[in-house]
């Protein structure tokens, strides 16, 4: 009787991990359908809006990158990704490394306070952040812009860094500092190069954060502070230019490449079988 009913289990767990397997490539193609048809449009004529495009051309990308209407909100968009990777990549680490390796009065407030952004909805969040930059006049600047999004992206790159942080092994960290080493030399030398998987995935996730983030940017941009999805924003309520489809496919571009470096980074510290 068991050897009757072996076929027919196995047949039911394939026939699960098929539904599974066409379940999951449908939701991809649900969520990649918007890329796949955005990319062809960028591609057309800088006079029409439509998929497919009747002709094929550069003519987007170059009006894209000859119009300082849109290349300084990308270059704002660049530059403030990168100060916010580092700042909250810096603040990461040593947060994470305090929070996983002592217990102190406060502990779990403060962990709560980095974390809140998570919680509380973004518009709560971005409003909240505008009232409070009026009254120190940092609304409209790019200070303004690179201390809001760190907040915001600093639980992301804490999370990533802290179970990067759980994962080693602390007698490492006992024996250095047992053969003289100072906690600071012990980081530097012990604990920073197995993290760098996690400040990796930590760094290029923030980045992505901030670099598409819109609805705390919305309420803090200004004239000459308006990053590249605040102007995308814009423009659609605005206008509907073609160019849009252009920005779009150099975003999912920009993605791609951060994800792709994120998973050729993750690949080489593996260690090998």
């Amino acid at each position: 009787m068991a050897t009757q009913q072996q076929p027919i289990k196995d047949g039911r767990k394939r026939f699960g991990q098929l539904s599974g397997t066409l379940l999951a490539s449908l939701v991809y193609v649900f969520l990649l359908a918007p890329s796949l048809i955005v990319i062809p449009v960028s591609f057309g004529s800088r006079y029409e809006l439509k998929f497919p495009p009747s002709e094929y051309s550069l003519e987007l990308f170059q009006l894209l990158f000859s119009s300082s209407a849109w290349t300084q909100p990308l270059w704002l968009s660049l530059r403030v990704a990168l100060i916010t990777t580092a700042l909250a990549t810096a603040i990461a680490i040593p947060a994470s490394y305090a929070l996983v390796r002592f217990h102190f009065i406060g502990r779990n407030l403060l962990h709560g306070l980095i974390m809140s952004p998570l919680v509380v909805p973004s518009v709560v969040f971005a409003l909240g952040i505008y009232l409070y930059f009026s009254y120190l006049r940092l609304t409209g600047t790019v200070l303004g812009l690179v201390i809001a999004h760190t907040m915001f992206v600093l639980p992301y790159a804490l999370v990533i860094i802290t179970a990067g942080m759980q994962k080693l092994d602390t007698n490492l960290e006992f024996g250095a500092m047992l053969m003289g080493a100072g906690r600071l030399r012990m980081l530097r030398t012990v604990v920073l190069p197995q993290l760098y998987p996690s400040i990796s995935a930590a760094a290029l996730f923030a980045f992505l954060i901030s670099f598409d983030e819109v609805v705390i940017s919305w309420f803090l941009a200004g004239p000459t502070t308006t990053t590249l999805p605040v102007k995308m924003f814009s423009a659609i309520q605005w206008e509907i230019s073609p160019v849009i489809a252009a920005v779009s496919t150099v975003l999912t571009v920009i993605s791609l490449v951060v994800c792709l470096v994120n998973v050729a980074l993750q690949k080489k510290d593996l260690p090998s079988t």
